[in-house]
């Protein structure tokens, strides 16, 4: 049988929290972080690049 004494003596009788200190130290193995997607980043240049061009209608429009 397992000994589930944790640091502080506490007695663990189901061993969960050895467990889940198990899963939580453990370092990830060959996963790298997932690269954000382009799609968000290119729909607020497109409009970013919109509103400029409208904006410089209206300007032009007015000043005819």
């Amino acid at each position: 049988m397992a000994n589930n004494q944790g640091p502080q003596g506490n007695h663990d009788p189901a061993g969960s929290t050895q467990m889940f200190r198990a899963f939580v130290d453990e370092a990830p193995r060959g996963r790298q972080p997932a690269a954000a997607p382009a799609g968000p980043r290119i729909g607020l240049i497109v409009g970013v690049v919109a509103a400029v061009v409208i904006v410089a209608a209206v300007a032009w429009l007015a000043l005819m």
